[in-house]
């Protein structure tokens, strides 16, 4: 009989770990597979992750002392062993049935399986020494079930094991991609990044460039060494003529590795400012990360700067190679190119660009919304002058510009209601503009659906509570998710004397969605503004 007991009990154990790994392989995927990263989102979520197993434990340890009191009874042992595996099953259907529909799923590249089955095997190893050593098979239950519980760091000791073994493979590929584009002499490569805009500016540039050139640039959000070297190998071919390069970072120095890679000629400089402060921890350091894509560029090289960025004005005046700086409000002498006669209605946007110099004055159109589109559009503007297109190309591939998806895009509803989704990664200015786009629309209610803005170190709290002024300004109903970020956003909407009545505090974005439903009515304009990631929660 002890020996079924052990057997049911290794079945429940292999069953969570090759079922509910996927959970934590998925949070480490989403982390980039660093276990620095990962470590920080096991402390931050602790409460969720643990307090959920702590009676399951306790109960585990009732069992093995209730077995012993009874002189190890097999009846008592079975009827626990049966108890047990019916309690992690329930656990397993409830979490099952609250999971929500991830929005990033997880993916099984090579790498994600070679961390599962690194996973697994660990996870055997540590339960045929708890089989080997254990006295009794209530012992042994009691002691998975810890194990179970420990998973987090189960997969945390994963990453940190195959990290070496990942560094290797990711430098020959990293190194084959580099050696792959160093030999395409022809090719343009233009690097862009920045705290907020770097995305839609690619969009919008390689938009443009498509009217002359053939252009190649990284999807959705490759902006990772390994996203790009994987768009170099599989993807850039000879027939290119022109590489559109997104560059993220999280950390001082990453910037500069994306630069060893693809090596550009033209970088952008969209913005700097107070985005994943978690871990670059000051604005200074951002700002430092950024301007390596400037430091990286050849001497014969063109920076594009934003000028109505305070921070990338000032490092614009500080470069040595040829500068571009682009502004919507900044006039500025040391300006190229600005925007004026900026019209912004909920049919799109139209505007002027023109240069301090009087040389450059065309129009511009495009079904687009938010004024700071058009900065984006500016930026992108800047490299196509560079790479010597005419007004008339430039105007035909903005005419083609489509939204980015989740980046103010206006949904098709069909029931009268005008639905705007802006729901990727809020930051500050972007939210602003959001709130400031919304405010245009006047027949009927101007709602907004908002968890506010995460990632923002110690500023997160007052950035909140300014978005909560601008909120109040620009919207009739205010629906907040999540109890402990609402505080900051309520906190300035009283401020500005937002009625009270018109704020609701929901604990989910289903919650959210329903208490909406309640509200809205035809000819009613609803901004979703911003959406926690999968590795979030309060």
């Amino acid at each position: 009989m002890d020996l079924y007991i052990y057997i049911i009990g290794s079945l429940v154990f292999a069953a969570e770990i090759f079922i509910l790994g996927k959970n934590q392989l998925h949070m480490a995927q989403l982390e980039g597979y660093k276990p620095k990263q990962y470590w920080w989102w096991i402390k931050n979520n602790a409460r969720n992750l643990f307090l959920k197993e702590i009676p399951l434990i306790l109960i585990a340890l009732c069992f093995f002392l209730i077995w012993g009191i009874n002189s190890y009874n097999t009846l008592v042992g079975s009827i626990e062993i049966v108890i047990w595996s019916g309690l992690r099953a329930y656990l397993y259907y409830t979490s099952y049935k609250n999971k929500k529909e991830p929005k990033k799923p997880l993916v099984f590249t090579h790498r994600a399986t070679r961390l599962y089955v690194l996973n697994i095997i660990l996870y055997c190893i540590f339960g045929y020494m708890l089989y080997i050593t254990s006295k009794n098979p209530i012992g042994f239950i009691f002691f998975l079930t810890v194990l179970l519980c420990l998973m987090p760091f189960m997969m945390l000791l994963s990453t940190w094991l195959i990290y070496p073994v990942e560094m290797a493979f990711q430098y020959r590929y990293f190194r084959s991609a580099q050696i792959k584009i160093q030999g395409m002499k022809n090719l343009k490569v233009i690097g862009i990044t920045g705290s907020y805009g770097k995305t839609s500016t690619k969009y919008f540039l390689n938009t443009i460039l498509s009217e002359k050139y053939n252009t190649i640039m990284t999807p959705e959000s490759y902006n990772t060494p390994m996203g790009i070297t994987k768009v170099i190998r599989e993807q850039l071919n000879e027939e290119h003529e022109v590489f559109v390069c997104e560059m993220g970072a999280r950390n001082v120095g990453d910037i500069k590795t994306l630069c060893k890679l693809a090596g550009p000629t033209i970088g952008i400089l969209t913005s700097v400012g107070p985005q994943h402060l978690e871990t670059f921890k000051t604005v200074g350091n951002v700002a430092k990360t950024k301007y390596e894509l400037i430091q990286s560029l050849p001497f014969d090289g063109t920076a594009i700067f934003n000028g109505d960025n305070s921070i990338c004005f000032d490092l614009a005046r500080k470069t040595g190679i040829e500068t571009l700086i682009y502004g919507v409000n900044n006039r500025d002498k040391d300006i190229y190119i600005y925007a004026d006669d900026i019209k912004n209605t909920k049919e799109g946007l139209s505007f002027r660009v023109k240069s301090t110099e009087g040389n450059i004055d065309f129009g511009c159109k495009t079904s687009l919304l938010g004024k700071h589109n058009v900065s984006n559009m500016l930026g992108a503007i800047c490299a196509a002058l560079k790479l010597e297109m005419t007004p008339e190309e430039i105007n035909r591939g903005i005419l083609k510009i489509k939204p980015v998806p989740h980046r103010l895009e206006i949904l098709d509803t069909n029931n009268g209601v005008t639905v705007i989704d802006d729901a990727f990664n809020s930051n500050p200015e972007g939210a602003r503009e959001a709130l400031l786009t919304i405010k245009e629309f006047s027949e009927g209610n101007r709602i907004v659906v908002t968890p506010g803005m995460v990632e923002l170190g110690a500023v997160e709290y007052e950035e909140n509570k300014k978005l909560g002024k601008v909120m109040a300004c620009c919207v009739d109903y205010a629906i907040l998710v999540g109890i402990k970020r609402s505080k900051a956003i309520v906190e300035g909407l009283k401020s500005e004397n937002f009625p009270q009545d018109k704020i609701i505090i929901t604990s989910s974005l289903d919650e959210a969605t329903a208490k909406l439903g309640q509200i809205v009515k035809i000819n009613d304009v609803v901004l979703f503004e911003n959406d926690l990631p999968d590795n979030y929660n309060e």
